[in-house]
This record gives C-alpha cells, sequence and structure tokens, in this order.
C-alpha cells in the first residue's frame, strides 16, 4: 500500500493561515499591554501642594490627585494612584493641602481602567514649603 499523498483542501489551508494569524494577534496584544504597562517612559520627582486626592470613575474607579507647583496655582500637576497602592494612597490622604515630594512613573499611553492620567504615584514625603519660611525670633 502507498502513502496517500493528497493535497490539503483551499479550506483546510485557509483555517490553517486563519490560526496562524490568530495566534500571531493575540500575542501581539499582549506583547503590547506588557511593554505599555511594564515599560515606563519616565520616572521622577515632582514637590508641590496637594490639592486634591479623590477616588473617582463611573464603570472603573480609579484614584486621581492634583497638586499645585505655583504659588498662584496656574501650574497643576494631575496623577494617577494605582489602586494596589494602598500606603500611597493612606498617605496622600493624610497630606491633604500639605505641601509633598511625589515619586512617579510616567507610562506610554494610559487606558481608562488604569486611570485618567499617565503620570502614576509610587511614594509620597512630606517636605517644608520654600514659600513659607520659618519664623524669625524678633527679640535677637
Amino acid at each position: 500500500m502507498e502513502p496517500s499523498t493528497q493535497k490539503p483542501t483551499f479550506f483546510q489551508n485557509v483555517k490553517k493561515y486563519f490560526k496562524r494569524l490568530l495566534v500571531v494577534l493575540v500575542l501581539s496584544v499582549f506583547a503590547f499591554f506588557t511593554f505599555i504597562y511594564y515599560v515606563p517612559y519616565s520616572e521622577g520627582f515632582r514637590s508641590g501642594e496637594l490639592i486634591k486626592i479623590s477616588r473617582k470613575g463611573v464603570f472603573f474607579k480609579t484614584w486621581e490627585g492634583e497638586m499645585s507647583q505655583g504659588i498662584s496655582g496656574a501650574q497643576i500637576f494631575s496623577f494617577t494612584v494605582a489602586n494596589k497602592e494602598k500606603q500611597v494612597i493612606e498617605d496622600l490622604e493624610k497630606h491633604q493641602g500639605k505641601y509633598v515630594k511625589l515619586t512617579y512613573v510616567e507610562r506610554y499611553r494610559a487606558f481608562s481602567w488604569w486611570g485618567d492620567t499617565r503620570y502614576f504615584v509610587t511614594a509620597v514625603e512630606e517636605e517644608d514649603s520654600p514659600f513659607l519660611r520659618p519664623k524669625q525670633n524678633s527679640e535677637e
């Protein structure tokens, strides 16, 4: 008996290529989201007066905040805090209205379920305001 040497039909070829295309698409989407999430665009620090921290959103609840970086409040830095950063959220609530230094990571892009901004705060610490000088002792 000779082995069967039938050529695949047109539909078998289409099915094979469709499966490959589907695998490539799934891997591409996975790679895109992994890149966006794990590769930061920039990292840094910003200081200013913490104006607001609130949990907002209709379908996706995210923590959003604002910090004033100038005397007049004209320079506002808007940021997001990931829901998993419980200590950062507590620290921000505690330092509301005070001068703080924020450590942040800027992502290439943000999605609606992550937050409103591309800036994600990872740490917060209270600082002395450069605008408020310590009181001088008038008896000297």
